[in-house]
């Protein structure tokens, strides 16, 4: 097959082709030729498995290059993943005379964003935010658009866009074409294909719900205060690790980073707290393979798209199955292995059934590699990077007689020990005297507790004490008896306040329950929850004041 047999102009087959894509991916395959048709479509798909361009393709076909009105609305969650599909857009219709695509996204100058519209743009990709200021101002005008694709449409709702989302749609036309991808079929995204597709046809690229067939699922179960030591053995146990490390909060985020870089790791962290610059600049260096390790949280790690990711570790397990979906989905693609692992305390162990009913695969538990093993491990890789180095022999020549002058005495053994210990040492060093990591036995009567150093207690007689630093505590009156749980407090939040929150600790009681957010989150927190309802039970949250 085709990207021609698909019904793709040549102008278009042309540009594709030069790019290196000589045949359709499978959801290429399969979505392409419906939305030449015009029929509205779900596509249930992972990142990585070329939904750009089962979109992009047909979208830059079927608009109009002599008419300047947008006719086409792109909507992704995040700015790095807008300007990742519109250099893919214009990349794909670089012999399309008069095509033009604007990105359109929070963070940068909307000024330039406002000049470039007003020269006219056939496809706009955009953050839902920055479109809605842009229509308020009279500068986006969707009135002629015939086609809106919403992009990674899970995380957009799971980030609180539902209500520019419905802005959005009621200022289309009636008649035109939706396209929604995700990852996952959750509720909201159900919501949303019932409220404004019509008659559409679902397409499933894997399995519905489901994490990336390539990806096998592994768990280490340690104490808590083990579990630093256990990531450093994972990660010294791949020595060609390239891959993501998932934390919860900002804070851990980079604590986790500069230990791993004072202790000589090739690592940099990626959260919030970072100017948009760094941001871009960490990113564009993880892309690049100058960094091997990236510790970030779930926020700042969207619409980071990279190709060959070997792990995705979760040194932190996300409290929803669609989250750790998102995250294990990030490696093995393209036909590619990949591996999903989770650190995890004894207590956490209903967070592994979970994601096994949801993806329909099970975790394999993992046994935390020896020191014997990791070192053996490195040893091979130091011995074969230390064969595979290239001599450059013209270059070296005029060198030699100084170097055998200086190993005249030295034998062969002596030399080959030298440079081994200088590709291996750190590790032996470390690991003669390593930390060992107690093994942990999970019984019956222990799941369900909490485990010291948790940061959620939802069974204890008694809030915690005290607050985390940097943090305040909010009171909701919503507890246990309310089915009120950890899983569905972070659903509830991320659902009715605007962005994706950070949450520090959590202490859920019969009938309230105790959240940390950021200090200066709390006031955007405390409006958004009191306007909320959870199962018809009106909200009400307020700054904790230790009477309850």
């Amino acid at each position: 097959m085709t990207f021609s047999e698909l019904g793709i102009q040549q102008e278009i087959c042309s540009a594709v082709e030069e790019l290196g894509f000589e045949h359709p991916m499978p959801i290429q395959e399969a979505v392409i030729p419906k939305l030449v048709e015009s029929k509205d479509l779900i596509a249930l798909a992972q990142t990585g498995t070329g939904k750009t361009a089962a979109f992009g393709l047909p979208l830059l076909q079927m608009v109009d290059a002599k008419d300047r009105t947008t006719q086409a609305v792109v909507l992704s969650p995040t700015r790095e993943l807008c300007l990742q599909i519109t250099d893919d857009l214009r990349d794909f219709s670089k012999y399309l005379k008069g095509v033009k695509v604007v990105a359109v996204y929070g963070g940068t100058s909307i000024s330039d964003q406002i000049r470039s519209l007003r020269h006219g743009a056939q496809i706009i990709v955009a953050t839902p935010g920055r479109l809605i200021d842009l229509m308020e101002r009279g500068k986006a005008h969707l009135e002629d658009v015939r086609h809106i694709v919403l992009d990674e449409a899970d995380e957009m709702l799971n980030m609180g866009f539902s209500d520019s989302i419905n802005a959005i749609f009621d200022a289309l036309p009636e008649e035109h074409q939706t396209l929604l991808f995700s990852a996952t079929m959750s509720r909201e995204v159900e919501r949303v294909a019932k409220r404004y597709l019509h008659n559409y046809e679902e397409i499933v690229v894997g399995s519905r719900n489901e994490g990336a067939e390539n990806v096998n699922h592994i768990y280490y179960m340690v104490n808590a205060k083990d579990k630093y030591l256990a990531l450093k053995r994972i990660v010294d146990y791949y020595p060609r690790i390239y891959g993501i490390i998932f934390c919860r909060t900002k804070v851990e985020t980079q604590e986790i980073a500069d230990k791993l870089i004072k202790e000589g790791y090739n690592a940099e962290a990626l959260h919030g707290d970072l100017s948009q610059q760094q941001r871009d600049l960490t990113m564009q260096k993880f892309r690049n393979h100058i960094t091997q390790l990236l510790v970030a949280t779930d926020v700042a790690a969207r619409g980071l798209d990279v190709n060959d990711l070997t792990h995705v570790i979760n040194y932190s397990m996300p409290d929803d199955t669609e989250s750790y979906t998102h995250r294990s989905g990030r490696t093995g693609r393209a036909g590619k292995k990949g591996t999903s692992i989770a650190i995890i305390h004894t207590r956490e162990r209903h967070k592994i059934r979970d994601v096994e009913k949801a993806i329909g695969k099970n975790f394999v538990a993992g046994r935390v590699p020896s020191a014997e093993e990791i070192c053996t491990k490195q040893l091979f890789r130091a011995i074969d990077e230390i064969e595979k180095t290239d001599v450059i022999d013209e270059q070296i020549e005029p060198f030699m007689t100084e170097i055998r002058r200086h190993f005249e005495y030295v034998d062969k053994e002596e030399i080959l020990k030298k440079v081994v210990s200088r590709e291996f040492g750190r590790f032996l060093k470390y690991y003669a005297n390593a930390p060992e990591i107690e093994e942990v036995s999970v019984k019956k009567r222990d799941e369900g507790r909490g485990m010291k150093g948790d940061r959620t207690d939802w069974k204890s007689k008694k809030p915690r004490e005290g607050v985390q630093k940097g943090y305040t505590k909010l009171f909701i009156n919503l507890g246990r008896n309310d089915r009120f749980f950890p899983g569905e407090v972070m659903q509830f939040i991320n659902r009715n306040v605007p962005g994706r929150q950070e949450v520090g600790h959590i202490d859920i009681m019969p009938a309230f329950c105790l959240i940390e957010v950021p200090k200066r989150d709390a006031k955007k927190v405390i409006k958004a929850l009191s306007h909320a309802y959870y199962h018809n039970k009106k909200v009400v949250c307020r700054e904790d004041r230790g009477k309850w």
